[in-house]
């Protein structure tokens, strides 16, 4: 199938961010995407049944700004069912405080024991139905897309994660391995939000 030149033409303009305009001149496309305004927050949330993660993050002119974040603990004594309670109670207060105007999420991730990604999918569940409930917009990003945007590695250690969270928010202590994945999906959510080509993440 061939192309015109002004196929390619129009194709090449809109590569650029620019389309023809009525003149032959040029005029700005508005980027794709998702588009929040300054200040807006976005929440991050790292599931898991005996320990899910979650942190706010604010955007600014200057890059995102550190608001909350935090690790919601079970005890192993605990049945699952108390532990999904608690991940809603503690998220619905969350949201109540720093309302977010986007969520990122850890994507799915292969598990070779049945029972444990179970598990994982009740807690993701819990963790997204809370967040569904006032209307904010989900996006799921995976573990290793995660790590490949902060350390360059797609394998990369939780402790690596957290010190490039510390680093890029300019926090005076490393943030716990759970909350330090859900900033850092929040802060990679941030990431896309300003890629040319629109977010890349896989919205749920």
């Amino acid at each position: 199938m061939g192309v015109s030149p002004q196929q390619f033409a129009a194709m090449e303009a809109r590569l650029s961010g620019r389309t023809p305009g009525s003149s032959g001149q040029t005029q700005s496309l508005p980027e794709p995407g998702l588009h929040l305004p300054e200040g807006s927050r976005v929440l991050g949330i790292d599931p898991s049944l005996r320990g899910t993660g979650w942190g706010v993050i604010r955007i600014g002119v200057a890059g995102p700004s550190f608001l909350e974040a935090g690790t919601i603990r079970c005890p192993k004594s605990w049945e699952r069912s108390r532990c999904l309670g608690e991940i809603q109670r503690v998220l619905t207060e969350v949201l109540r405080n720093h309302p977010p105007a986007l969520c990122a999420c850890e994507g799915l991730f292969f598990a070779q024991n049945l029972q444990t990604a179970l598990i994982m999918g009740e807690a993701r569940g819990a963790a997204m139905a809370t967040v569904a409930q006032t209307g904010v917009e989900i996006h799921e990003i995976s573990p290793r897309k995660v790590k490949l945007a902060m350390v360059g590695y797609g394998a990369a250690q939780k402790i690596a994660v957290a010190k490039m969270v510390q680093r890029q928010l300019a926090l005076s202590e490393t943030p716990d391995p759970d909350a330090a994945d859900a900033l850092a999906l929040a802060l990679v959510m941030v990431q896309e939000l300003r890629n040319p080509l629109g977010p890349a993440s896989k919205r749920v």
